[in-house]
């Protein structure tokens, strides 16, 4: 019986010293998963991880870019996390201090790096193109131009890679939603019938406005004009008609090209957006209005207002007649007049 204890024995502290040795393995592995990595104390690194990218690749890429210390250590970390086949392709910020596990959260949970692109209020199509264009990060060839005002103003982010296509449809898709929401909610009696004319005349009230908060306002005055068989006589809509919404320009003697306003002889040529010379609204929007001239034309201010003109301050005065709105320019043009004496000065 004794040689059976003894051999009991010896099978029992063998079994303890296996068994003191897996735990300690254990408590190595996973103190070297979850220690900092070996680029602890520089830069965070950008990481590109392509599509159909497995673990033992992104472990082999990582490596290389020494941000861990062990691609084989990693692969087994993904399966000891149970992460190995749910790590998604993309841009990554790697914080350099980061652990195997820490980098392996970030991969499974798809937390890679968003662009910022921005159609900015007020631009045209054409304009909102170059910036897409742009864009280093996206892939791919631009579509061809939607119609005038077909891009919502707004930013929304995007990852490396996507395409400049679905960017544009992006912008489009979310100019058709906001439009679907308010149209509904519009006011009654308005002088148009269908969300393509509210673009085009809340268009001309982004660009009267710049966004500023005279918004409502402004579109009172032109639905009041519209009503009462009025023109709308709207500066933008003629330099649209001959720029396309580009800045007009003058050469001066000295060679420099600088920004110009209408001349007499734009305003009385007629042409299918010059609002001074025809009746309604021009053919297109004539910019990429935002949310809230679009909300303004559908749920214009109530007034008696019929003209309006700046104020010096960035916003505009209001008059019910012509000979209030007459007396109104004047100041403004003594305005404009002191600001050039003081740029002189």
């Amino acid at each position: 019986m004794k040689w059976v204890l003894r051999i009991l024995l010896v099978v029992l502290v063998l079994v303890v010293i296996a068994a003191s040795a897996g735990f300690a393995g254990l408590q190595w592995f996973q103190g070297k998963i979850n220690a900092p990595g070996p680029m602890a104390g520089s830069d965070d690194q950008i990481v590109m991880v392509p599509r159909g990218s497995g673990v033992i690749r992104i472990g082999q890429q990582l490596e290389s870019a020494g941000l861990i210390s062990d691609s084989r250590l990693f692969r087994l970390a993904a399966r000891y996390e149970g992460l190995d086949s749910s790590l998604k392709a993309g841009e990554y910020l790697i914080p350099a201090d980061a652990s195997m596990v820490d980098i392996l959260e970030l991969m499974h949970e798809g937390k890679v790096l968003l662009h910022p692109i921005q159609v900015i209020e007020g631009s045209t199509v054409a304009q909102a193109f170059r910036a897409i264009e742009a864009a280093d990060f996206l892939s791919g060839d631009m579509p061809e131009l939607p119609e005038e005002g077909s891009l919502l103003p707004e930013t929304h982010a995007f990852t490396r890679g996507t395409s400049r296509q679905e960017v544009v449809q992006t912008f489009m898709r979310y100019q058709d939603e906001l439009l679907d929401e308010i149209w509904p909610q519009r006011q009654d009696d308005l002088p148009f019938d269908t969300q393509g004319e509210a673009v085009i005349l809340a268009s001309i009230v982004e660009k009267e406005t710049g966004g500023l908060g005279d918004e409502d306002l402004v579109a009172g005055v032109f639905i009041n004009r519209l009503n009462r068989g009025m023109r709308l006589q709207s500066d933008p809509t003629i330099i649209y008609g001959i720029s396309k919404g580009e800045r007009l320009m003058r050469t001066l003697s000295d060679g420099r090209e600088v920004q110009r306003g209408l001349f007499r002889s734009e305003i009385d040529r007629e042409t299918p957006y010059n609002t001074y010379q025809i009746d309604g609204l021009p053919p297109t929007p004539i910019c990429n209005p935002s949310e809230a001239a679009l909300r303004a034309v559908l749920q214009p201010a109530e007034s008696d207002y019929l003209f309006f003109v700046a104020d010096g301050t960035g916003k505009h005065v209001f008059a019910k007649s012509n000979a209030e709105h007459n007396r109104n320019v004047a100041r403004w043009r003594a305005v404009e007049r002191e600001r050039r004496r003081a740029e002189g000065n």
